[in-house]
């Protein structure tokens, strides 16, 4: 076996490590419920906007939490990730309802 594959982290993870990769995961999982990316799981399409909904409150929260720990970078890629759910949340929203 190849040496980096066997190799370890250094250190464990942090919250703010985990916090980051459910933020992307939750942020997945919004996209797929707008109906915007097919479901992991099934490969179709299978919007539900009650759950892209609490998929993407939850993701704020957990960004707010994150946020004191990251550079000015990190924050504007955060907040422009949940800018681009929210107006397609509310685009898809709309969509419904015409």
């Amino acid at each position: 076996m190849a040496e980096n594959e066997t190799e370890k982290p250094t250190k464990p993870l942090s919250i703010y490590d985990i916090l980051a990769i459910l933020i992307e995961q939750l942020a997945a999982v919004a996209w797929q419920k707008m109906g915007l990316q097919p479901d992991s799981v099934t490969g179709k399409i299978e919007p539900d906007l009650a759950e892209a909904k609490v998929a993407i409150d939850v993701t704020a929260s957990m960004v707010q939490q994150l946020e004191s720990q990251l550079d000015e970078d990190d924050k504007r890629r955060l907040h422009s990730l949940l800018r681009d759910l929210r107006i397609n949340y509310v685009q898809k929203s709309q969509a419904g309802s015409a």
